[in-house]
């Protein structure tokens, strides 16, 4: 009995992948809830996106996609940073304009 739990933490198969995966996202999804901060906000939703990306690309090795999970992850990977670099340029505005990047003081969003 020992020896196959032992074995099976030894040889990571597609739960292994999952259960990362899930825990990421979990992480993402509580950083994106709690925080107030739009930098914090931004990273927990690039935790999400890479708990995606774990998740194409664990079920493109242990299936027989070849290379359609490492495709979409890297399309992923590149919308991401398109993300990030634009969602960057509205916190740098935000900023200039309310002097705070904080979500709970920021009450007026028309210009």
């Amino acid at each position: 009995m020992e020896s196959t739990f032992l074995q099976w933490l030894a040889e990571p198969g597609l739960t292994h992948y999952l259960m990362v995966s899930a825990i990421l996202f979990s992480l993402g999804l509580l950083a994106v809830i709690s925080r107030k901060n739009v930098i914090m906000v931004l990273m927990g939703v690039e935790l999400i996106l890479n708990s995606a990306n774990l998740n194409f690309i664990a079920f493109s090795r242990f299936t027989e996609l070849a290379l359609d999970g490492q495709m979409i992850a890297l399309f992923v990977i590149i919308i991401a940073a398109a993300e990030a670099a634009v969602a960057l340029a509205i916190v740098l505005n935000i900023y200039n304009r309310f002097k705070t990047i904080n979500l709970n003081e920021i009450s007026l969003m028309k210009g």
